[in-house]
């Protein structure tokens, strides 16, 4: 029946307080049924004035009635379809903002179990009938009213937040639609259908405001939630191709998101969109229009941070290059990338993955760059290539110098395209592969000058020399001379085959080796014999370890002369022979030797090579006097072959870390039962005695510089290897009476450069305490060396936590681990 044209907010009242008081079902239902009519749910509708006054002034004083006195004694009386369409109804059917309000707002003060799960099976339904939808909607018509900001701020929090709401109040019997996997890619939907709403209406020429729903976005991308783009991107990314309108909404999308959000929603773009094309087509100009677009996309994304993939930068980079309004930016980057990339203190302070993502930027930058743009800039990108190139060749770390060499040949192709470009000597990988092909992508690169034949099948005549000139006289026995071109009838034929002129043929003679150690230094320092002097230095090794006496003899002669000898001619592996005899010098008479050589580490007019194969020969020389010494021809290969390797182009404490990690392994306890293993070679350590001949002379003159030698200052390089050795003696000396003294001595040298700027340097440090826990004796440590011990623990756990090098902070866990190991032994071991 149609109300009688009463106050409505009399009618609300009465409703409510039946439903407070009354156990009637007949008379709560025609209550109920009543105020339904208020929402024009029947056919008899109340006057639109009255509909109006109730839906704008009492629907919500109405739901928070219900809710209030929402109990079982009522719902009860009412049939399952009578509590939908007299109760449920009113949440489902009614003004969508202010029901979603009432609803969150219910369940999350409510404290009753029955009156919580009924509403949040409400809210439930209201999500699946697309009520959130509604809600943006209703606000956006707001918006265009300029109603109260406040309330947009409750209904902003309300939307992105409902997950957590929700979550917090149910914790276990929590409902899959609110979990956030779920529940995000729902509201991406739902502000598809309001942008399409939108879009009906800007047809229809009204306007309508858009910044709620950039304010939603921003404030879910802020949150973390950028997956939602997943859902979002593809579809708008369809309706942008055919449409200039939806072109228009979805860059006013993005434009309308708060400076505070920006960072968050235009890094989710980037990382989404699948291509520079795509992120155009969504984002416009927007780094054009807006500057904490602008800041984000050419200073935070690429200078500022640095773990996103490289297809990251492929669209960031593509994005600038794709728009002439954009493109000055581009150029901007690159010079600003060059500047970082060419600065001394970002090379030394940067860890190396930075380093690498701002190398790929460079590339990409160069890949899009046109050819008037190199023209204009070529003297500005020849500077910065100069100055970065020499930065980076002066670090101490093998990856960084990589880097330089693949950046600077890459500049040097795009600005040389006519002349010679670099070229440098370094060992391809995956890594330098990968660089190489980011500068291929859009401008191929200049091909390197060659004088091969053409093995395209290519009879271009640029492609391959003119001529070959014909050799005069009698050809070499070892080469083929092909006298002048001839046709392919020709070449068929076997009969015009010349055969090679073999009358003056002479046997080579096989240069008879010396065989005593006398005869060796007379080869090595006054013969013209080249092939004499090959063969000495081949045999040396053998001849040194099978004369002792002799040796001990001319030891210090012989020491002079090897480290002081050149290479003449070409000889295969002459750096490991000289290297090797060496070795076994020292290893024949440590005493003499070993002396000799820790003097001439710290003595004027040796270059730094030579310095660094001095710390080589004493590390590997330390490690063979440390092995057990076996004699016989069943003398074990880890004797023969030792693990600490120090040949040229390779950093030697990559090998000797991997033996202290096996000694970590070592100590500690498995509980499960393997295979038996053969026992070791058992032996006395000849380094025992040996090892303060070794350590100590290296460490007592680090702080002195010389004329052309300082350690403190520019020959970090030679401090760093320093470093390394003086922790592989130490590691070497675990079980000696030196031990002590040694491992205090070395932790006093750590302590004195633990703030040192080189990396490298850090790392060798780092290596020094790992030998130090692991060869001093655990209760000289903890008793004698108690301030230091506690000291180098609290620097260490600020280097795991704050160094930029990730290998200083994987050696500073692995050192606080040992310390914690050697804690719990002490423990342990006390009554």
């Amino acid at each position: 029946m149609e109300p009688e044209p009463f106050e409505v907010g009399r009618a609300v009242r009465e409703t409510i307080n039946i439903l407070s008081s009354s156990r009637d079902g007949v008379q709560i239902s025609k209550a109920l049924g009543t105020i339904k009519c208020y929402l024009g749910g029947n056919e008899n509708q109340p006057l639109l004035k009255e509909r109006e006054e109730f839906t704008r002034v009492h629907f919500s004083a109405f739901l928070q009635g219900l809710v209030s006195n929402l109990s079982p004694d009522w719902i009860e009386l009412l049939t399952t379809d009578q509590q939908k369409e007299l109760c449920d109804s009113f949440f489902l059917e009614g003004p969508a903002d202010q029901a979603f309000l009432v609803l969150l707002d219910s369940i999350i003060s409510t404290g009753l179990r029955f009156r919580l799960m009924k509403l949040v099976s409400i809210l439930e339904q209201f999500l699946q009938m697309g009520g959130i939808s509604a809600v943006i909607w209703e606000v956006c018509r707001q918006q265009a009213q300029a109603d109260s900001p406040m309330l947009q701020e409750t209904f902003l929090n309300k939307v992105v937040c409902l997950p957590d709401h929700l979550c917090n109040k149910l914790q276990g019997n929590n409902l899959p639609i609110f979990f956030p996997q779920n529940y995000f890619p729902l509201l991406a939907t739902e502000i598809i259908q309001v942008l399409q709403w939108i879009c009906d209406l800007l047809r229809g020429g009204v306007d309508c405001s858009i910044s709620f729903v950039s304010q939603i976005l921003g404030k879910v991308c802020v949150h973390g939630r950028q997956k939602i783009l997943n859902k979002l991107v593809p579809r708008l990314m369809d309706l942008t191709k055919v449409d200039c309108i939806w072109q228009r909404i979805c860059w006013q999308l993005v434009e309308c998101v708060p400076d505070r959000w920006m960072e968050a929603v235009v890094s989710g773009f980037v990382q989404t969109a699948p291509g520079a094309d795509v992120l155009s087509q969504l984002l416009g100009n927007l780094v054009v229009k807006n500057k904490k677009a602008q800041f984000v996309v050419t200073q935070k994304l690429l200078l500022l941070q640095y773990g996103y993939e490289t297809t990251v930068l492929q669209n960031l980079l593509g994005y600038l290059a794709l728009d002439s309004v954009r493109y000055s930016l581009l150029i901007k980057v690159l010079k600003e990338l060059l500047e970082t990339w060419g600065s001394s203190s970002a090379v030394k302070h940067c860890p190396v993955e930075q380093q690498l993502y701002i190398s790929k930027a460079i590339l990409i930058c160069l890949s899009h760059l046109k050819e008037p743009e190199i023209e204009s800039n070529r003297q500005e990108l020849l500077v910065s290539m100069m100055g970065g190139m020499k930065c980076h060749l002066d670090s101490n770390l093998p990856r960084v110098r990589r880097l330089g060499m693949v950046v600077a040949e890459s500049i040097s192709s795009r600005i040389n395209t006519d002349g010679p470009s670099l070229k440098f000597q370094y060992e391809d990988d995956d890594e330098t592969r990968e660089l190489k092909s980011l500068i291929k992508q859009t401008a191929p690169l200049q091909p390197p000058i060659t004088y091969l034949p053409n093995a395209g099948g290519n009879d271009s005549s640029s492609a391959t020399p003119k001529a070959l000139s014909k050799p005069s006289g009698t050809p070499h026995p070892s080469a083929c001379a092909v006298p002048e071109e001839r046709s392919d009838s020709e070449l068929d034929s076997d009969d015009d085959l010349i055969p090679y002129d073999m009358s003056e043929d002479r046997e080579l003679k096989k240069m008879k080796a010396p065989v005593y150690i006398r005869d060796c230094i007379e080869v090595l320092t006054r013969s013209e014999d080249v092939d004499k002097w090959e063969a000495t230095m081949k045999v040396l090794d053998c001849l040194i370890r099978r004369n002792p006496a002799t040796v001990r003899e001319v030891s210090m002669e012989l020491a002079k002369v090897l480290l002081h000898l050149e290479e003449r001619t070409y000889i295969e592996g002459f750096v490991e022979l000289r290297q090797r005899a060496l070795v076994a010098l020292t290893v024949t008479d440590p005493v003499q030797v070993v002396q000799y050589l820790t003097s001439q580490f710290y003595s004027l007019n040796y270059s730094l090579c030579q310095r660094m194969d001095i710390l080589d020969v004493l590390a590997l020389a330390a490690q063979e006097l440390s092995q057990p010494h076996i004699s016989g021809k069943n003398k074990p290969s880890s004797v023969l072959s030792p693990c600490v390797q120090t040949l040229p182009g390779r950093d030697s404490t990559q090998d000797w870390r991997r033996i202290v990690d096996e000694r970590i392994k070592s100590k500690t306890r498995y509980l499960t039962k393997g295979q038996s293993l053969v026992g070791a070679a058992c032996g006395p350590n000849r380094f025992s005695s040996l090892a303060g001949h070794f350590f100590f002379p290296l460490i007592q003159s680090f702080d002195r510089p010389l004329v052309t030698f300082d350690l403190l200052g520019d020959d970090h390089l030679v401090l760093g290897r320093l470093a390394h050795t003086l922790a592989i003696l130490m590691y070497f000396a675990v079980h000696t009476v030196a031990a002590a003294a040694m491992g205090k001595a070395l932790l006093e040298f750590v302590w004195a450069l633990r703030f040192h700027t080189d990396s490298y340097v850090r790392q060798g440090l780092l290596t020094a305490v790992s030998s130090i826990l692991l060869s001093v004796p655990s209760d000289c440590l903890l008793e004698d060396m108690t301030n230091e011990f506690l000291e180098t623990q609290s620097w260490l756990a600020d280097v795991a936590e704050k160094d930029p090098d990730g290998d200083c902070r994987r050696l500073a866990c692995q050192n606080l681990l040992l310390m914690e190991n050697l804690l719990k032994k002490l423990r342990s071991a006390s009554p």
